[in-house]
């Protein structure tokens, strides 16, 4: 089974619309690793605040499969994906990575590239995988957060009962 890791965020409804995405992820995979929630100003574009974790589980599921799924996850909580990329959204799903495979095909890339460039995806992620290594620079995810630049994305932990 490869170990997988989703990346979650929501800027509307935030509260409801994560809960609901973590009970589809349970729903559609099981057990589940979870993060701590985290609060984050948009990037990219004027928007809402962020709620911002990362999700690990196990999965026999080929990865084009698990994108199909996420993306119905997706599209039930309301996410277009019509729009600008950059945009607030409901819910958004995020395959970051399917144990070490780099692959990049049908607009999937693995790793995904936001692991190295965004605090609100490399943090929660050196949380539950603190020892798992970056499949392209061979780096652990804690020694990525310990070398990422904190002061160009502030996060703050929020309680929201998951």
């Amino acid at each position: 089974m490869a170990r997988v890791y989703v990346g979650m965020g929501s800027n509307m409804e935030r509260v409801s619309n994560i809960r609901s995405g973590v009970a589809a992820l349970r729903d559609s995979f099981g057990e589940l690793s979870l993060s701590r929630v985290y609060d984050c100003k948009a990037v990219g574009f004027e928007g809402g605040d962020f709620f911002n974790l990362v999700a690990g589980f196990y999965s026999r599921r080929p990865v084009m499969e698990l994108v199909e799924i996420l993306q119905h996850i997706e599209a039930v909580h309301g996410r277009r994906r019509d729009g600008e990329r950059l945009a607030p959204r409901p819910l958004d799903l995020d395959l970051l990575l399917y144990d070490d495979l780099i692959m990049q095909q049908d607009g999937v890339c693995l790793p995904r590239d936001e692991i190295l460039e965004y605090a609100f995806v490399l943090c929660p992620l050196a949380e539950i995988a603190p020892q798992g290594v970056h499949p392209v620079v061979g780096r652990t995810f804690s020694q990525l957060w310990r070398e990422f630049n904190h002061a160009s994305q502030s996060l703050s932990p929020v309680d929201i009962g998951l």
